[in-house]
């Protein structure tokens, strides 16, 4: 038996029927899956019953459930990988389109999610397991006080859905907190109408203080004074995509002036 690593912020899912319905969330049916912490492989055996899938990659830091991997799958399908996925090159994955799936350690699951947006273009689908919290925050729309930074940047390339609540009871040890699953599909976007380095950089500004209105938020980046206009004197969990990309070209304004 594999023993949770408090350190690897280990939870492990005991409920065959849930894990069975977060596979289930997957809908693109990608013949190459990426499974992320796959523990002792709850997620693995019904992933395995999927007929479409022709490559499964088992991304796994501990030793100890990679060892136990190898000794309960022999399908020629699967890959194991002893790897933290923040640090794999993904080229060493595959250089083909992949899904994500997972039960992500709730200590790096935003940390994944900005990965998936760095190679937004290689991931079609992610359906992650995380904190309930975090979970409602990225599928927060405007004007919700859950609404923040990764909320904008993931719905900028991918559409949302929060896809059902799982309690406490169904893992081992169990968490303080309820986990809730999501589901990523990369959206049409292929380039916003403003420079991307200057869109994130403006969107973490806005949301690092949030309770100022834009025009304070933002004058960090506004190196030479922002101009007249409507959205600097709203906040920035107000702000829809559009009006981020918008102001982003009104910071752009300040800075080659």
């Amino acid at each position: 038996m594999v023993k949770p690593k408090k350190h690897l912020g280990q939870h492990f899912l005991t409920d065959k029927n849930i894990a069975e319905k977060i596979v289930g969330c997957l809908k693109k049916n990608e013949p190459i899956v990426c499974e992320i912490g796959p523990g002792t492989g709850i997620l693995t055996t019904p992933l395995l019953q999927k007929e479409h899938i022709k490559e499964l990659h088992l991304i796994e830091i501990d030793e100890e459930s990679v060892e136990y991997l190898q000794s309960h799958y022999s399908d020629p399908r699967i890959t194991i990988h002893q790897a933290d996925f923040l640090k794999i090159p993904l080229q060493n994955i595959t250089k083909s389109p992949f899904s994500i799936i997972g039960n992500f350690p709730y200590n790096i699951g935003s940390q994944i999610f900005f990965k998936v947006l760095e190679h937004r273009n290689q991931i079609p689908e992610v359906v992650g397991m995380i904190q309930k919290e975090v979970a409602e925050r990225l599928a927060a729309g405007p004007g919700s006080k859950t609404y923040g930074i990764l909320s904008v940047l993931l719905q900028t390339w991918y559409h949302i859905e929060y896809c059902f609540t799982v309690n406490e009871q169904v893992f081992f040890p169990p968490p303080k907190v309820k986990s809730g699953v999501i589901r990523l599909v990369r959206n049409q976007t292929q380039q916003i109408d403003c420079d991307e380095k200057l869109y994130f950089k403006v969107v973490k500004t806005a949301f690092n203080q949030r309770r100022k209105t834009l025009r304070n938020a933002l004058k960090p980046l506004a190196v030479n004074g922002l101009p007249d206009h409507p959205l600097l004197s709203q906040r920035a969990e107000q702000l829809s995509i559009e009006e981020f990309v918008i102001l982003t070209n009104l910071v752009a304004q300040t800075i080659s002036c």
